[in-house]
């Protein structure tokens, strides 16, 4: 250890060369996958007779969608973009069966025909024209795996996002409060899912998680199980996406949702800035590391909220700098 770390102009020359080094495409993989939590697209298993296209042969369809997520968060950083194309990209990859698979949200709409691509996975980077697409919150992983087997879960979902994009996570259920069924039964089975869902909000100790994430979850909807997408129910009810965002920002569809998570940018960009900066101390965040959070937000903020320059900071910052010289 000779300390020349400690030293900003050395500091600043290491990560500019760890930037363009072939190194970075293992915090790529890791840093995107551990976020977005993609290791539960693994055990997702959706129904096979209601979801038939999820499955492709003997081989499931999960290793196609779980890559579009991680392909658009190593474009964003490796091409130095803002982090509000993690949010609404005008850009996604897809393999031909991926392609295939999102059916109704095509891109260009031409839908593409799948070319038995098994053993070799081919992602083309392609625009978005449609903002239904693009993103890290819209795509069919996430989709499928907040999802139960047969029906959408938008508590799930809006724990997800609660999670994720702001790093709230919301405190579990109370032990004494039953789960919804992802079937009803026949009393229910003129209900929405939202009016299933209101039953839970009748309960005192449900109701103020229930305000903060049903309006999230509810506004992902439209996009079924395996993240195709829908305008109504099975039993033919039409589904209701509107909601508000943090008690103050109404949305009616998902592109206007887009829109108001959009303009909390300060707000994406300081919940991004403690996942990254938990992930690079390998620990929790404390009251300490406040601060550090707050300059890091208004820097990125500064710089049009480039990726690159969130990640320098993180670098930069005291808590950082703290505990790399301490080992």
């Amino acid at each position: 250890m000779t300390g020349k770390l400690s030293h900003p102009a050395m500091l600043e020359k290491e990560f500019q060369r760890m930037l363009r080094d072939q190194k970075l495409k293992r915090f790529c993989d890791s840093f995107p996958s551990q976020w977005l939590q993609l290791e539960r697209l693994i055990s997702s298993v959706p129904n096979p007779e209601l979801f038939p296209d999820f499955y492709f042969l003997k081989y499931r369809d999960s290793m196609h969608m779980m890559m579009e997520p991680l392909l658009i968060f190593e474009t964003v950083l490796i091409e130095n973009m803002p982090i509000t194309q993690l949010i609404d990209s005008d850009f996604t990859y897809r393999s031909s069966l991926l392609q295939e698979a999102y059916k109704d949200l095509a891109l260009d709409g031409k839908p593409v025909k799948g070319n038995n691509e098994v053993t070799v996975l081919n992602f083309k980077r392609t625009p978005v024209t449609d903002r239904r697409n693009g993103g890290i919150i819209t795509n069919a992983a996430v989709m499928t795996m907040t999802s139960g087997p047969e029906e959408t879960k938008p508590i799930t979902r809006g724990a997800w996002l609660a999670t994720v994009i702001f790093n709230k996570p919301p405190d579990p259920p109370p032990a004494n409060v039953p789960p919804l069924t992802e079937k009803p039964d026949k009393e229910e089975a003129h209900l929405t899912l939202r009016e299933r869902l209101s039953m839970h909000r009748e309960q005192a100790n449900c109701r103020g998680c229930h305000e903060q994430i049903d309006p999230l979850g509810f506004a992902l909807e439209n996009y079924d199980a395996i993240g195709n997408w829908r305008t109504h129910y099975e039993n033919g009810r039409e589904i209701n996406v509107s909601g508000t965002l943090f008690r103050n920002y109404p949305f009616t569809d998902v592109l206007s949702f887009k829109d108001k998570l959009l303009a909390q940018k300060d707000r994406f960009t300081r919940a991004l800035a403690g996942h990254l900066l938990s992930f690079a101390l390998a620990r929790e965040l404390g009251p300490s590391d406040a601060v550090d959070l707050e300059h890091i937000t208004k820097a990125t903020a500064a710089d049009d909220y480039r990726i690159q320059t969130l990640l320098r900071e993180i670098v930069f910052s005291k808590s950082f700098m703290a505990q790399t010289t301490q080992k």
